[in-house]
């Protein structure tokens, strides 16, 4: 099964770096023509188009889907633990931030991800 792999708008680039969170922790990474935010090597936000998506506790997924959330990524295979922001979330640079913010805090309480072992050697 082959997914398609939209690419973010100049628009999306430029409002995703601008709620990227100023926290030494964070760093941003190229992720298969898209971007994310990622804290102790876990992401917290990331594009997948033009869709901005947050890993949330279960209880800010829950409030963030009744808020017009959504899944995200491909719709073949949405990305567990992560919820889109509602379309327009560009335009509400304080609503989006807000999630952001609820984004880092969670994965930032997650254990560090270890270094993935080299091959061959």
């Amino acid at each position: 099964m082959d997914v398609e792999m939209p690419k973010p708008t100049d628009e999306s680039l430029t409002a995703f770096a601008a709620l990227v969170p100023e926290d030494p922790r964070v760093a941003v990474k190229p992720m298969f023509g898209n971007v994310g935010a990622f804290v102790n090597g876990n992401m917290f936000m990331g594009l997948f188009g033009d869709q901005l998506g947050v890993k949330l506790s279960d209880a800010d997924g829950a409030r963030l889907r009744s808020d017009g959330g959504g899944p995200f990524g491909p719709s073949q295979r949405p990305m567990g633990g992560y919820v889109s922001l509602p379309e327009g979330w560009a335009e509400r640079p304080d609503q989006a931030a807000e999630w952001v913010d609820a984004a880092l805090g969670h994965v930032a309480a997650v254990p560090p991800k270890s270094p993935k072992k080299r091959r061959g050697g």
